[in-house]
């Protein structure tokens, strides 16, 4: 079993990324640490812990203070930056601080599946030991680069799709297909499409709004938010 900390300073995201954590087979989540204190705390005194994914802005120092102060004090857990820091200076650090991965918030449970389970690749393939060839080690550096996002189906764009992901990652409550495509300019029929795509993927939620007669309405939330 891998241990996992997560350490977020919203009391609610990390206990919904520890739950996360739990529904992957093979992993498991300690109790969940709020600041870079109570991070550091957690892992002097645990008797184990395999991997922590650190949240970059925490009320007392960064998550980026908590890797460096880690590995000061000798502590090696492995380490996935999940946070809403997109700026490249603080990506290119958690990089030389040795971040395995890097997430970007808002994620839904796919996104976090995909990398502890390329995580659990990486650590099967470390534990068998012994010497590598060139081909050993090209896979076991691309173990974690791989893409975790599911290929877009025939006759999807990307752009169409990141607009509609942007619609509602920006939205405060469910939107419709009509109020996706008054936000991005796509046709209502595009915006349908598109949403059910990331219903399926487990990016967005589904959710009905009945009104007082006919069919209910259908309205999507991003999955973080359901």
């Amino acid at each position: 079993m891998i241990e996992v900390l997560v350490v977020d300073d919203d009391v609610r995201v990390a206990r919904v990324n520890a739950a996360y954590v739990d529904k992957v087979p093979g992993f498991h989540a300690v109790t969940p640490a709020h600041s870079a204190a109570e991070a550091l705390e957690r892992v002097e005194t645990l008797s184990r812990v395999d991997l922590v994914l650190m949240d970059h802005y925490l009320p007392d120092e960064t998550g980026l203070d908590v890797v460096r102060e880690m590995r000061r004090r000798g502590h090696q857990a492995d380490v996935i930056m999940v946070t809403a820091a997109r700026d490249v200076a603080t990506v290119q650090a958690a990089m030389r601080h040795g971040a395995l991965q890097y997430l970007v918030k808002p994620f839904a449970f796919a996104g976090l599946r995909g990398k502890l389970e390329a995580y659990a690749r990486l650590r099967r393939t470390l534990d068998g030991g012994g010497e590598a060839e060139q081909a050993e080690v090209d896979r076991i550096f691309g173990a974690l680069s791989e893409s975790t996002e599911p290929q877009l189906p025939k006759g999807h764009s990307p752009t169409t799709a990141d607009l509609v992901r942007r619609a509602l990652t920006a939205a405060e409550g469910p939107l419709s297909a009509q109020e996706i495509a008054e936000r991005t300019g796509v046709s209502r029929q595009t915006a349908q499409r598109y949403l059910k795509l990331l219903e399926r993927t487990g990016r967005a939620t589904l959710t009905l709004r009945y009104g007082d007669a006919g069919r209910p309405e259908h309205r999507y939330v991003w999955a973080t938010r359901a």
